[in-house]
Formats: C-alpha cells, sequence, structure tokens
C-alpha cells in the first residue's frame, strides 16, 4: 500500500532558496584572478556591538591586527563614522601561499546616533584589538508649564488628575 506524501510547494522554494544562497555566497567569497594574482572580492566590515544603558551608548567594533592610528572615528552631522585600513601582511609571490583568506583593505561604518551628541561627550579607547566607545546620551527635554490665564486670573494646569479635582471642588 503506497503513502500519501503531502507537498510543501513553500518548503521546496525556501529549500531551493537556502541552496542559491550557498552557491553565490561560494561563488562570491573564492578568490578569483585579478593583474595576474589571486585576490578575495570579499570586503572586510569589522564586526561591532552597540548597547544602551541609561547614561550612554557603548560601541564595540573588532579590528584584529589595527592599532589605534590605523582607526579614524569621525562625528559629523549626528552621523559616527568609523574608518580605517588593515594592510596585506604578506608579500606577493607566487610561491608558498595555497590559500589567502584573511580580508584586508579599507573599511568604514556609520551610525546615526540621536541629535544632541557631541564629541565632546564621546570617549574611545582601544585596547587589544578592540575599540571601545562611550558615547554620552544628549539630555532629554523636558515638558515645561505653561499658564493659562482664565478671566485675568493665571493658575497653572498641572494635569488631567488635577484638573478633575479642581471640577470636583
Amino acid at each position: 500500500m503506497a503513502s500519501i506524501i503531502r507537498w510543501e510547494p513553500v518548503r521546496e522554494l525556501s529549500t531551493m532558496q537556502s541552496e542559491m544562497n550557498r552557491l553565490f555566497g561560494t561563488f562570491f567569497d573564492s578568490p578569483t584572478p585579478r593583474n595576474g594574482r589571486r585576490a578575495s572580492l570579499r570586503s572586510w566590515i569589522p564586526a561591532m556591538d552597540v548597547t544602551e544603558n541609561d547614561n550612554e551608548y557603548v560601541l564595540k567594533a573588532d579590528l584584529p591586527g589595527l592599532s589605534e592610528s590605523d582607526v579614524n572615528v569621525e562625528l559629523d552631522d549626528n552621523v559616527l563614522r568609523i574608518s580605517g585600513e588593515r594592510k596585506s601582511e604578506h608579500e606577493q609571490r607566487s610561491e608558498g601561499y595555497h590559500r589567502v583568506e584573511r580580508a584586508y583593505g579599507r573599511f568604514a561604518r556609520s551610525l546615526t546616533l540621536p541629535e544632541g551628541v557631541t564629541a565632546e561627550g564621546i570617549k574611545a579607547t582601544f585596547d587589544h584589538g578592540v575599540l571601545e566607545l562611550h558615547i554620552q546620551k544628549p539630555e532629554q527635554h523636558k515638558p515645561q508649564k505653561v499658564a493659562i490665564s482664565i478671566g485675568g486670573e493665571a493658575k497653572t494646569i498641572e494635569g488631567a488628575e488635577d484638573t478633575e479635582s479642581s471640577q470636583a471642588a
């Protein structure tokens, strides 16, 4: 007796999409000849973590093999830009290298920060290949009370609860 198997086209599409992603990833990550030598098409984008507490944002970026002089941190119009370059460590020789996978070259990461963040409110440290930025949060604007005069007498309106209690009186 034959069993009936339900065909689920969505599952097959998902499987096909995963396979295509794997094939394209393999194609674009593999070294290809360029100017008579082998080079990687993959660009280097450093990994970053951004966390938040009550007073500040903390950004940590992994920059292995770089020193603080290889990295630039700029703040322009509420956009924080981290950029730099990791140079190739190997000499260009046709022998002795079986595979070069470590990416190198220029990189740039940009983050939009809340309005009011200043360069003076950013502290940067660089230790063991990790750039750490402490970005002080801007002060939040607090609502101000506005006096409204009723019949020539100025009263300050506090809120809905105070209005209800004054109407009951």
